[in-house]
Order: structure tokens, then sequence, then C-alpha cells
């Protein structure tokens, strides 16, 4: 066998590559890794790094927190101008302003309790509309009581003066009216005549004039109002009835739980005026 021959061991020697130096190897397992250089916004910028990327969810955010952050700003300047008008306000101005507030906060929790029951009434009325029409009726009859055009029954007193003397006179009696308003009365009758908003008494004679309506003594008044208010009223130091036991009649005050007034007048229409509403 010659050299040049290559046996089986030689071919496979060649094959297999060459074995690496141990020195080598373990030399650069130890070696330490190089650190790479931390680089700076303008090699970032010019790389491409920068800016970083940002998400849609992140520029939301962003743009949430500046209107927040906008409007606490505006309302703590709002409560700062606020709080320097009033610290520079007199105590008699501050005084006055909460009695406005007070006033007007009343006012509004009166108007919202009448709307608040009215709102309940048609609520829970069954039927809205027959609800409103008797709201209505209602209306009407209480007008039609100050008119004098309609009866009414209640509470009240009667008082009767007897004028024997005939010193009476229809200024006394007004004045027995007015004071009778004053003290609460809802509906006045005098003997057959129906005292209103713009009646009037003249002397007649040795009698009295209502109205027109001529009417002789004993004066009866038919009052419907609170009977400890009514009569009270009457019986004043100066008042009605010693004003006229000093002319010499006669006056006799008594309450009860009915008083009927029933003298009517009627509907008058007016000439001129229309309702507003047509």
């Amino acid at each position: 066998m010659t050299d040049k021959e290559e046996t089986p061991e030689n071919r496979l020697r060649k094959e297999l590559p060459e074995e690496v130096p141990a020195e080598t190897s373990e030399g650069a397992a130890d070696a330490p890794e190089e650190k790479q250089p931390e680089l700076t916004g303008r090699q970032r910028l010019a790389k491409g790094l920068w800016p970083p990327r940002v998400t849609r969810a992140q520029l939301i955010v962003a743009l949430l927190l500046f209107g927040l952050g906008f409007g606490l700003a505006v309302q703590v300047a709002s409560n700062s101008d606020s709080d320097s008008a009033l610290r520079g306000a007199r105590q008699e101005d501050l005084v006055r302003i909460l009695d406005e507030l007070d006033d007007r906060t009343q006012r509004l929790e009166d108007e919202k309790q009448g709307l608040e029951k009215q709102r309940d009434e048609l609520e829970n009325s069954s039927d809205q509309a027959e609800e409103a029409r008797k709201q209505t009726v209602e209306k009407e009859k209480q007008l039609g009581i100050l008119a004098g055009t309609v009866a009414a029954q209640g509470p009240g007193i009667t008082m009767t003066i007897e004028d024997t003397k005939g010193t009476v006179e229809a200024d006394m009696l007004l004045d027995a009216i007015q004071e009778l308003r004053a003290a609460g009365a809802e509906a006045i009758q005098v003997n057959d005549v129906r005292v209103v908003a713009g009646t009037y008494l003249t002397d007649s004679g040795k009698s009295v004039s209502v109205d027109g309506n001529k009417i002789n003594a004993p004066y009866r008044f038919k009052v419907i109002g609170k009977p400890e208010d009514l009569e009270p009223a009457l019986n004043i130091p100066g008042g009605v009835v010693q004003t006229l036991e000093k002319e010499q009649a006669t006056v006799t005050v008594e309450r009860s739980s009915k008083i009927v007034v029933d003298a009517l007048r009627a509907a008058k229409q007016p000439d001129y005026a229309r309702s507003s509403s047509q």
C-alpha cells in the first residue's frame, strides 16, 4: 500500500472539521459581553427611533386629562372671583343677600308645593279631563260667591241691629261691613240684599238704601266666616257695637255653625271689557 492511496481512515479525517483549540474556546466564553453605548436624543431622532409610537388609547386618555384639568382650573377661578366679591361686601349687604335668598327660596318652595298638589290630583284621577272640569266648576262657584251670583253657606254670625229711634245711618252700617270684611268675612247679606265688592249705602229718610234697595230696621246681617274672628272684631272698644249703642240702637251677635246667604245678584255683563284669551 502506497502513501498516495487513501484509506478509509484518511477519508474520515478529511471530512471531519478541525478541532477548535481549547484555549480559544475557553477565552471566548470568559470574555465579557460588550455594552452598547446609550444613544442621545439627537442620535435616536437620526435613527428614526424618536418620537415613540403613540397609540390611539394613549391619545384619548391624554385629551381627557387635559379637558379635566382645564375644567378644574375654570371652576377654581370662578369660585375665587365669587369668594372675593363676597369677602369685600359689607355685613349689612351680606344680611340683605341672605334675606333675599331665603325669601326667594320660600316663594319657590310654596309654588312647588302648589304645583305638586295639582299634579298629584290630576295624576291620581282616573279621568284627567273630568278632574280638570271639576276644578273649573269649583273655581266658578268660588267666583260666583264673591260676585254674589250664587248662594253660599257655612259657619259665621248673625248680627241684628234694632233701631227704634231711627238714629242709625248709612255710614254706620258701612263701617260694620268694612269691619266684617277686615275680619275675614267671605259672604255678607243685609236683610234681602247681597253685599259685594261694589256695594254702596245711602241714607233714605229714616231708612237706609243698599245698592239702591231700600231696607228698614231691624237690620239683620248674615255673615259667613270664622265666628271666632268676626264677633270679637265687632266688639272691640270703640268699634261697631259701641258706636251703635251710643246712638241708642240695640245690637245682638250670635254665632252659628251654619249661616245661609241666599240673596242673589244678577250677573252683570261688561260693556267694553273682553277676555284677553279670546
